[in-house]
């Protein structure tokens, strides 16, 4: 079987969260491959709640962190592409990394291992079933079209 080739082709757009307050969206393209594939069936969805500034956004010093488990995240499902990072919603309090993975036991132990040069971190998981990656396509509803300009 061929190596399925998955995008590292990003984009960042704004949203806006039920109450207002901006969320910053950031998506995975050209993701239709891996969706045709029917590997990635499991939807997980992990939650960091933090305490923001004025605007909900995080603070610098959470930030730096999210974006250093983040990176993390990535080369461990780079090397080993049991789970694909599809998208990261920042904002309203909370920061959201939504994955797509073949099997959840598997995932957990390769997060697990991703973060273990982490002190503890207030994380909460979703995993459901999304086999038409659902959730991805509404996220890509967020996405600002290029102008031909």
């Amino acid at each position: 079987m061929a190596q399925l080739r998955i995008s590292n082709d990003w984009w960042t757009a704004p949203a806006e969260g039920d109450n207002g307050n901006l969320i910053l969206v950031t998506g995975r393209r050209a993701m239709e491959p891996v969706i045709q594939s029917g590997i990635y069936r499991y939807r997980v969805e992990v939650t960091w709640q933090y305490e923001g500034d004025e605007k909900a956004l995080p603070r610098y010093a959470d930030s730096k962190l999210m974006e250093e488990v983040t990176d993390a995240l990535m080369a461990c499902f780079d090397r080993d592409p049991v789970a694909i990072l599809t998208g990261i919603y920042t904002g309203d309090g909370q920061r959201n990394w939504v994955f797509y993975t073949r099997s959840l036991h598997i995932f957990q132990r390769k997060f697990n291992e991703a973060l273990a040069g982490f002190d503890t971190m207030p994380l909460e998981f979703l995993a459901e079933e999304d086999p038409d990656w659902e959730e991805y396509r509404e996220m890509c509803q967020c996405e600002i079209a290029e102008s031909d300009d």
